[in-house]
């Protein structure tokens, strides 16, 4: 039987989803991130099935999300969207210790996925957490500095006002440097990585995130099944049931299920 958990780390809200005969044992663990103005219940279906797979899955609520919202509309939340991405980031550290402190993760077998701003933010993740061991990017991209122009091009093209100055863009560019994958591709040591992405996303760019697929491809080159890039020609921005079950398999075959798991 998989069980639910709403628990609380360090004033995080998260549903805890396991196993029920296994939950207290050590067990892998996959963090998995849900994306913008979403919210930690929208993702249980990766998590139900990572489960019943034999992993421990947490789903936290993103900063100024569900329970952590403080009613803003969804102008004012993008404006803080990478406030946002840098806060999982850290937050994604504390919840790693937090379970590893209480014997709970089993040998170091730890896996980060997400949608859309989650799938942004587990790419910014594998630049900080060498103890990360595989990945999954549904939708996201990890060229933050072009992406923000990216956003910041968009707003003024529907005619908005910008929430930054030019002065505080170049603050953003520089904080963004430190987490952005494209900028320092050797940080991913050839740890496995799936990337899945509708081609005809209007919200997060396809080839933003094709361009990087293709820089990396000669760092894998002898382990070319470590990385795989699927694209869905039809899809916009919603992952389909074929992303869902390429993800339960990537961490299948990437992180080590204990034999005691039932």
């Amino acid at each position: 039987m998989i069980v639910i958990k709403h628990e609380y780390i360090k004033s995080i809200p998260l549903l805890h989803v396991v196993n029920h005969e296994n939950q207290w044992e050590k067990l892998p663990l996959i963090i998995f991130i849900h994306g913008f103005t979403s919210v930690k219940e929208r993702n249980l279906q990766y998590a139900y099935l990572l489960a019943e797979a034999g992993f421990r899955v947490l789903i936290p609520e993103a900063l100024y999300h569900g329970e952590r919202g403080q009613g803003l509309s969804e102008r004012e939340l993008y404006s803080c969207f990478w406030e946002i991405v840098l806060n999982t980031i850290h937050e994604i550290k504390i919840l790693k210790e937090f379970y590893d402190n209480e014997g709970l993760i089993y040998e170091e077998e730890i896996g980060v996925a997400g949608t859309s701003m989650g799938g942004i933010t587990t790419l910014g993740a594998l630049t900080q957490y060498e103890w990360i061991k595989a990945a999954v990017s549904l939708m996201g991209m990890p060229s933050y500095e072009k992406f923000s122009l990216w956003q910041l091009n968009q707003l003024r093209e529907q005619g908005t006002t910008l929430p930054l100055t030019e002065e505080q863009v170049e603050q953003q560019l520089s904080i963004l440097h430190e987490y952005d994958l494209s900028l320092q591709p050797k940080k991913l040591a050839n740890r496995p990585l799936l990337f899945w992405h509708g081609k005809k996303d209007p919200m997060v760019p396809y080839p933003l995130t094709y361009q990087f697929f293709e820089m990396i491809k000669p760092d894998y080159q002898r382990n070319p099944e470590k990385l795989v890039f699927i694209t869905d020609e039809k899809a916009g921005h919603k992952v389909s049931r074929e992303g869902l079950l390429a993800t339960v398999h990537w961490f299948k075959d990437y992180l080590v299920i204990k034999d005691t798991v039932k």
